[in-house]
């Protein structure tokens, strides 16, 4: 399956589980990012894990063909005390890894405190202050989303207002230190992003569930601008 091309690069962050996914996604403009859609999928305690499985993968699966991410970035695998907790959120993993090759996006892997030392200046921020940097990021003061879902924000515009550098062919590259404790993200980037006009309007009704998922706080996917369309 070939992908369809957007005129604008879409950006999809997911923070797996099989209990609660929380995923969020933004459009790279010119004057910066632009909230598409983001939310969560929760699953009841009692469904079976293949059952759950099945569902996340369904939600996925609609979230890839409506979106059509140019970039899918998924949390990184990380050392849990509890076993049971880290396979679980293996499989969700694999499933966002799945869908996300099924559309042919690119996909990044993004450990958690990364994410949040790019966002919020910190690898030790609180889901809190992550969520309150990606409200001010997207200029969205107004969002009330789960933390699963700005959690998964956070990884979307973490990958999208990465810095960059251009090398010109054969200069040599010279390694440079930053100060203990300093934002990742340059000023004039997030003074970028702050300039973002909040242009994406929350839904009034959730999503009908699907597999027995719920779908809680969702914004509706924005309709994107196809070539010769």
């Amino acid at each position: 399956m070939e992908r369809a091309t957007t005129t604008t690069p879409v950006v999809l962050g997911i923070d797996p589980g099989t209990r609660i996914v929380g995923y969020g996604a933004v459009a790279m403009r010119s004057d910066g990012p632009r909230l598409l859609c983001a939310g969560v999928v929760r699953l009841p305690a009692k469904m079976a894990v293949p059952e759950r499985l099945a569902a996340i993968h369904g939600r996925f699966a609609e979230l890839m063909q409506s979106l059509r991410p140019d970039v899918v970035v998924v949390e990184r695998a990380f050392a849990a005390k509890n076993i049971a907790s880290a396979l679980r959120i293996g499989e969700g993993r694999g499933l966002a890894l799945a869908c996300a090759a099924a559309v042919k996006a690119e996909v990044v892997e993004m450990a958690p405190r990364a994410a949040k030392k790019r966002v919020a200046g910190s690898g030790d921020a609180s889901k809190d202050q992550v969520a309150a940097m990606v409200k001010r990021a997207l200029r969205r003061e107004d969002l009330d989303l789960p933390l699963d879902a700005t959690d998964a924000l956070a990884l979307a515009l973490a990958h999208a207002l990465r810095p960059t550098v251009v090398i010109p062919a054969g200069a040599r590259r010279v390694p440079t230190k930053r100060a203990k404790g300093s934002a990742a993200l340059p000023e004039h980037v997030l003074a970028s992003a702050l300039r973002a006009p909040g242009s994406a309007a929350r839904c009034s009704t959730s999503r009908a569930p699907t597999q027995g998922a719920g779908v809680a706080r969702a914004v509706e996917p924005a309709k994107l601008a196809k070539p010769g369309a």
